[in-house]
Parts: C-alpha cells; structure tokens; sequence
C-alpha cells in the first residue's frame, strides 16, 4: 500500500543513512519501527488487569452529599 509521510528532514536523512549501513530499504524501517511500536503497545495493554464489575445496588450512604467535598471526607471518616 502506497502512502505519504510529512517526516521531519533530519530524521529522514538519519533514516536513509542508516538504510543504507544495514543495507536495506527505508520503506523496510519504517515498517519495522511501526511493527516494534505497535507490539510494544499491545503487550502494555494486554499486562494492564482486568478490573472486576459489580452489578448490584451501592451508591453512597444516605445523608451523604456527593457534591459537597466536606461531607464526602466526612463519610470517609476523614477529618472535615
């Protein structure tokens, strides 16, 4: 697939010389660099845990204003 890039022209530069020096294509590092990078970001999001969903009545204790940041510290039984 065909596609065009605004890449600064210093890290372009860099990236033919070093195309060159392993003897291969820029085409060819800008696919591994993407491949490297999309792999590193699957395996962060497959590490993160799963967080537990509890379906069932809660919410907080009557008298309790979810508003007001002094009576949620008081309900927490933190000093207001």
């Amino acid at each position: 697939m065909k596609t065009t890039l605004d890449i600064e022209d210093r890290l372009v530069a860099r990236a033919k010389a070093l195309a060159i020096r392993e003897k291969t294509t820029l085409t060819r590092l800008v696919e591994e660099g993407l491949s490297l990078r999309l792999r590193r970001n699957a395996a962060v999001a497959d590490a993160l845990p799963s967080l537990p969903v509890v379906r069932g009545k809660g919410g907080l204790r009557s008298g309790v204003d979810p508003l007001s940041n002094r009576s949620l510290r008081e309900a927490a039984g933190e000093d207001a």
